[in-house]
């Protein structure tokens, strides 16, 4: 017995360090990898209307006369132009490059006039937004800095459901915020967001985190918190980031050319059900059903039909209907792609060349815009709610 309890505590003595070398504690993390954690504060200038008054005047004279006394610019008043009306918006960041290169997320940035980058050490600058991506909401930013703290990159494959991660942000202001939850789920998709494998997890995220890094227990950033489900705008429990690797690859594309390029197939895709799956004969539930072609798009110039059912893409298998606008939307316009497809209870093989996903306004212009929708539901961002998705 005695012998049996000296083995255990041998292999215990001799796995403790390799453990220890891989996982480190919360604090360690911080004091590692939170001086590249930067919190970001913009202005966004909002015009006055005709009246002087930054809103719309109420149709009420007495309202009126009320706002004519303080704001001296509107009829009746003092002349001159009044100036525009100051919004300030807070949000996170991290820098992944010693050129000053920071990545966050794009709805932090959107519409500001001045973006302003502060480090833990209180060095402050103005930054200069290099670009973004609305639709995976991720922008790069760059400022002009010395010695500057870099974050350590992991790989969101490799992480675990269950296994524990920590955010540092700055969740109303409070900068340099720091919380730890676990990984929930893997792969999420959100609606409108049919390029984002999200990462959720039980970290509590707050307005003003967007945009800082979530890490694994090495101090590797394995994401970026973009998003929480909410019913009051405040956390509960359900947290989601975008994994570094689908950011890291926005980031070149928008360092390279400015704008991020993605393919397009030109469907409308939903989700194949058991009784779907049965009435197609399928040997079981899997693949993107099309549901509608875009005319004169790519998948209508290859032959493609409403009621098949792309079960590959590339060669990679469709398990849900979800895992498709993910991989035509990684895929260069121009590329010739092979797809197998479920027509009439035969696997047949087409080819079809992607074009240029088009741009938002251009979508909102098509006359029947149920073409690039398939799915709404209320997922509150940090500063707005979205629905929908395009693919």
């Amino acid at each position: 017995m005695r012998m049996a309890l000296a083995t255990i505590a041998l292999v215990g003595a001799m796995s403790a360090p390799s453990w220890a070398a891989t996982v480190m504690d919360v604090a360690d993390l911080v004091e590692k990898q939170g001086p590249a954690v930067v919190n970001i504060s913009t202005i966004t200038l909002t015009k006055r209307s005709s009246n002087g008054i930054p809103f719309e005047m109420p149709d009420n004279e007495n309202i009126q006369e009320f706002f004519h006394r303080f704001f001296p610019g509107g009829p009746g008043g003092q002349a001159g132009p009044m100036p525009d009306v100051p919004t300030l918006g807070t949000g996170s960041g991290f820098i992944v490059g010693s050129d000053g290169t920071i990545l966050t997320n794009a709805h932090v940035v959107s519409g500001a006039d001045e973006v302003v980058v502060k480090l833990t050490d209180k060095r402050k600058f103005t930054a200069k937004v290099i670009g973004a991506d609305p639709r995976t909401d991720v922008a790069v930013l760059k400022i002009t800095a010395s010695h500057l703290p870099i974050v350590k990159l992991g790989d969101p494959d490799t992480l675990r459901v269950g296994e524990a991660v920590a955010a540092i942000g700055s969740p109303f202001g409070f900068e340099n915020s720091v919380t730890a939850g676990i990984v929930s789920a893997k792969g999420r998709s959100l609606p409108s967001e049919s390029y984002v494998p999200y990462i959720q997890t039980d970290v509590a995220i707050n307005p003003g985190n967007s945009g800082g890094p979530l890490f694994n227990m090495k101090g590797e950033v394995v994401g970026i918190n973009s998003q929480i489900y909410s019913r009051s705008g405040g956390y509960q429990g359900v947290s989601f980031a975008i994994p570094i690797d689908v950011a890291m690859e926005v980031m070149g594309q928008i360092k390279a050319g400015g704008k991020v390029s993605r393919g397009w197939l030109g469907v409308v895709i939903q989700e194949v059900s058991s009784d779907l799956a049965e009435s197609f004969g399928l040997d079981r539930p899997r693949g993107a059903l099309i549901a509608q072609v875009q005319p004169d798009g790519p998948a209508a110039k290859a032959g493609l039909q409403a009621a098949d059912v792309i079960l590959k893409f590339n060669g990679k298998p469709i398990e849900n209907s979800g895992d498709l606008p993910r991989m035509v939307g990684t895929v260069k316009p121009g590329s010739t792609i092979p797809l197998e497809i479920w027509r009439k209870g035969k696997v047949q093989t087409v080819s079809v060349v992607l074009a240029e996903l088009p741009s938002e306004d251009q979508l909102a212009g098509k006359p029947d815009k149920s073409l690039f929708t398939r799915r709404s539901r209320t997922v509150r961002a940090h500063g707005g709610t979205t629905a929908g998705t395009q693919n």
